[in-house]
């Protein structure tokens, strides 16, 4: 534990000696790290998926340097500071885990994020709505995933998992009859209700649905990459072939994955 808070408090002094001397870092403000500070959450993100342990090691410590950044600008301010901030998140580990650091028992971790959700809303600074808490900045996709994480928290949720394949079968039911009616805009609505009938069963089945498309998006972008590099090795243009003649190299190029 010294060396941890060694490093801790040299990382702090480093960036009291930047906001003193450096000009870019001085004229930095909470707003303008905003957009680099997602950037690197990205980055984090990428280094996940790839499971590059170097990479996630850098990016862990991107992350960290963000959050001291920001504690740093905020103390500058009287606002807090970074003692506040693990002070804050301390407290709130030990009250959300009464399981652990008190007397309530739980039999799995579906239940103890029923009670995580429980006990958030009777806290005095948590806000009245079950789904407040969903940032409007995330992305569709994690929106989704996170929104029937909330609802579930407080009981919202199918009683046997195997139950969402109808529902899904329903809204993709109801999809392809609005295709077949050709109006735009509900063809638009039903997908948006197929798509996320796919991301409640992902969860169901614990699949974190990001991360799987990911993995998909990266496998194709692997696989097309062998297609264009083979028919240009070969002095074809991919323009100019049959789908079915890039489905033989497409073919081969499944033979190479490794996701």
């Amino acid at each position: 534990m010294k060396k941890e808070l060694e490093a801790f408090d040299r990382l702090l002094a480093i960036m009291d000696e930047l906001r003193e001397k450096c000009p870019w870092d001085k004229k930095q403000t909470i707003e303008s790290l905003r957009t680099l500070t997602i950037e690197e959450t990205y980055e984090l993100a990428d280094a996940i998926i790839k499971n590059d342990m170097k990479d996630l090691k850098k990016e862990l410590g991107d992350i960290l340097l963000h959050i001291v950044f920001y504690a740093k600008i905020a103390s500058e301010k009287n606002e807090f500071t970074i003692t506040d901030v693990i002070n804050s998140i301390n407290e709130k580990l030990v009250h959300r885990h009464p399981h652990v650091f008190g007397d309530v028992k739980v039999k799995d971790h579906r239940e103890v994020e029923e009670n995580w959700e429980d006990i958030k809303l009777t806290e005095k600074d948590s806000k009245k709505s079950v789904l407040s808490g969903v940032p409007d900045s995330l992305p569709a996709l994690v929106k989704a995933n996170r929104i029937q994480q909330k609802v579930r928290g407080v009981g919202f949720d199918w009683d046997d998992r195997s139950q969402i394949w109808d529902k899904v079968r329903e809204e993709l039911s109801e999809l392809q009859h609005e295709v077949e009616q050709n109006e735009p805009s509900k063809i638009e609505a039903e997908f948006g209700d197929f798509l996320f009938s796919i991301i409640n069963a992902a969860r169901l089945y614990d699949i974190d649905p990001e991360t799987a498309l990911e993995r998909t998006n990266k496998k194709f972008i692997k696989r097309f990459n062998y297609l264009e590099e083979q028919t240009i090795n070969k002095g074809l243009s991919l323009k100019n072939m049959t789908l079915d003649e890039m489905n033989l190299y497409w073919e081969k190029a499944k033979k190479f994955d490794t996701l």
